[in-house]
């Protein structure tokens, strides 16, 4: 080798190395070491709607490396199952799993962020979010709280719960304690129900004790871990108020904006993964839990016509007053219910015409 070629080729063996020294720290600094804390609104025990958290988390683990790293507390752990947010907006926590439909008591429209009675299935909802103005509508009324979200698990349609007693007439509903979350439970106010708000893992001694005559919670894989079957035989379909009840990782707005943009990225496509998961879980177990729970003794029913016809009624006068007085509600109800008309004449042309038909054939098939 020449002298100038020797010259040359040490020269450009320098700038890789100062290349290689300059671009190992750029990387370490733009993937920080990051731990949060997450709170979940649901029982431990219940290993595929607490477990959603949990996929979640490792989720974000798995794809950073590590580097990422969130701890998933169950309810009672820091604060209740109906404060998870709360914690989220006072910092107590970075994030939390939970129904948005807890905080209507603060602000009614986010019962439509979780679903509404009567209004959307597991994939309209997702739909409806993504792609309809779902998302920007509820990010801009948890501003004012310091949070931000993603979706993040879907129950798809949900039983109607575990009732003490049949429910055959409308006048049966009245003065029923039923425990009841989100709008449905002012739905049913309206016919003589009276909702209760408990959270999931105070249900089944609230049923033992008598204080509720009914509960529901999300379908039979749940239903099934927590008993309610001991303690109430009449198990009713289907949970109308919760067609696809949507799931939200609550975030904090500070938090969420100190992140890396690949990190948001990331922590967006993580929290799609675990809503994934959630609902292809519970499409796996629920037909199991089902035959078990009816093999023990649960009675299957359904509510009747005239129930259903009257809780739809009541449900249409909530939103009309809802709307009248309070505008946020108003526009995410206008953007659900003009989604919705949008949708239903496909899904009723192709979608449901199969579902329907291979229900009717599934012994030939």
């Amino acid at each position: 080798m020449t002298t100038m070629k020797r010259r040359n080729f040490l020269k450009g063996a320098g700038l890789a190395a100062a290349a290689t020294t300059v671009a190992a720290p750029a990387i370490a600094q733009s993937s920080p070491e990051i731990r949060w804390r997450l709170t979940s609104s649901f029982p431990k025990s219940l290993d595929t709607i607490f477990g959603t958290a949990q996929m979640f988390a490792k989720y974000m683990a798995d794809a950073t490396d590590g580097k990422f790293q969130i701890q998933v507390f169950g309810p009672g752990e820091i604060v209740g199952g109906l404060q998870a947010m709360d914690a989220v907006e006072n910092g107590s926590v970075d994030c939390a799993h939970t129904p948005l439909y807890y905080y209507i008591g603060r602000e009614p429209a986010l019962g439509v962020a979780t679903g509404l009675p009567f209004s959307l299935n597991a994939r309209q909802s997702h739909s409806w979010w993504h792609f309809a103005g779902g998302k920007e509508i509820i990010n801009e009324i948890l501003a004012k709280y310091n949070c931000t979200s993603l979706v993040c698990g879907n129950s798809g349609a949900q039983m109607g719960g575990f009732f003490r007693k049949e429910i055959n007439t409308v006048d049966d509903l009245k003065g029923l304690k039923f425990r009841i979350g989100g709008l449905g439970g002012m739905v049913l106010a309206k016919l003589g129900v009276v909702p209760q708000q408990v959270a999931p893992g105070d249900v089944y001694p609230a049923l033992e004790r008598g204080t509720l005559d009914a509960a529901e919670f999300v379908g039979p894989y749940d239903d099934e871990k927590l008993g309610f079957l001991k303690v109430a035989k009449y198990y009713y379909a289907p949970g109308f108020w919760e067609g696809g009840a949507m799931l939200h990782m609550v975030i904090s707005q500070k938090k969420w904006d100190e992140l890396p943009k690949h990190y948001q990225a990331i922590m967006a496509n993580a929290a799609e993964a675990a809503n994934n998961w959630m609902l292809a879980k519970y499409d796996a177990v629920n037909g199991q839990a089902l035959r078990r729970m009816v093999g023990a003794g649960a009675e299957l029913r359904t509510f009747s016509q005239p129930i259903m016809e009257a809780s739809l009624k009541a449900a249409n006068e909530l939103y009309d007053e809802l709307s009248a007085k309070n505008a946020n509600f108003k526009k995410a109800y206008d953007s659900m219910v003009a989604y919705r008309s949008d949708v239903l004449p496909w899904w009723q042309l192709n979608e449901y015409a199969f579902d329907t038909f291979m229900i009717r054939t599934r012994g030939r098939a």
